[in-house]
Parts: C-alpha cells; structure tokens; sequence
C-alpha cells in the first residue's frame, strides 16, 4: 500500500487523489500539515525520488514567500534545506506519492500513469 501525503484544501492534491481512486490504487492518507514528513523521511524521498531537494519546496506558498527561500535556497546546504522542509508541512510541495520503491513529488499524470501499468 503506498502513502499519499497531501493537503486536503489543495486543488492538486485534490486531483491526484481522484486519479488514484478512478485507478483502483490502494494507499492510505497522510495530511502534511497535521504530519509534516520529518528530515530523515525527507532526505529518504529525495534519494527515492531522483529529484533535486529544491523540487520539494512548495515555491507558490506563502510560508517560502514569507521566509524569503527564493533568494536563500542557492546559499543553503542540502542539511539545512532538510532542516526547512521538515519544519512546516506549508514549505514542502505536494503531493508526495510514497510507493515501495519511488517517490513522486507533485502529480504529474504522465508520471503516475507509469506507476499504474
């Protein structure tokens, strides 16, 4: 069973999740801001998920606005990029899709797609 971490008032998630159902994919739900993924789940998505950790920064959000990440991000080290992403569920993007050996960040129809066949 794969874990969906999300945000139940996100439009993406949203959508995500209506494609996991209309797929018949098993998972359980996470909410992200009730139970923010902590450094050490973090560092283990970015190493499953091939991405960049700057990809898991919601950049659109208002908390990254507020913080002011979009000119410290490049200066930050991988350990205190972590440090940020696990302190407020608002500054990770989502969804994240943790499946057994993948993680997707961010739905992407083509990528998941991939996932189900």
């Amino acid at each position: 069973m794969y874990t969906f971490i999300c945000y139940s008032k996100c439009s993406t998630c949203k959508k995500a999740e209506k494609f996991l159902k209309d797929n018949n994919v098993k998972y359980e739900i996470r909410d992200i801001k009730t139970n923010n993924p902590s450094k050490e789940e973090i560092d283990q998505f970015v190493k499953l998920s091939n991405e960049d950790i700057k990809s898991f920064f919601n950049t659109s959000g208002l908390v990254y606005k507020e913080l002011g990440l979009k000119d410290k991000l490049s200066n930050m080290s991988y350990e205190e990029k972590l440090n940020v992403l696990s302190t407020n569920g608002m500054l990770v993007k989502r969804p994240i899709l943790v499946t057994d050996n993948k993680v997707y960040v961010g739905f992407n129809e083509k990528q998941w797609n991939n996932l189900i066949k």
